[in-house]
């Protein structure tokens, strides 16, 4: 299995940017589609982005496109997702997680991904 470490959380005032990098190591990512996903206090873990092995196709959820940017490095085994015009509700945990699905489909849920960062927290004070 790939090992996942997040990085690059912290607290930022409402409209500011955030990068997040998760770094991998283990396995190569480039045998995995790459996904973020996030979660607040008291509620399930959703789905954020996901990335295919190339980086050819990527997917967001509906709430965040045009805000969130998700894009990977295979030569540094790296995967990033840039926040933009953060807002208050994006506070939660980030997790990086990698699905070795050979589908073409990008998926969404997190049960389906296999391996998992530990997360870094987010926190956009208005």
């Amino acid at each position: 299995q790939v090992q996942l470490v997040e990085s690059g959380g912290g607290l930022v005032q409402a409209g500011g940017s955030l990068r997040l990098s998760c770094a991998a190591s283990g396995r190569t990512i480039y045998m995995y589609a790459m996904g973020w996903f996030r979660q607040a206090p008291g509620k399930e873990r959703e789905f954020v982005a996901g990335i295919s092995r190339i980086g050819s196709s990527t997917s967001y959820a509906d709430s965040l496109k045009g805000r969130f940017t998700i894009s990977r490095d295979n030569a540094k085994n790296t995967v990033y997702l840039q926040m933009n015009s953060l807002k208050p509700e994006d506070t939660a945990v980030y997790f990086c997680a990698a699905d070795a699905n050979l589908g073409m489909v990008l998926r969404t849920t997190p049960d389906e991904y296999d391996s998992w960062g530990q997360g870094t927290q987010v926190t956009v004070s208005s």
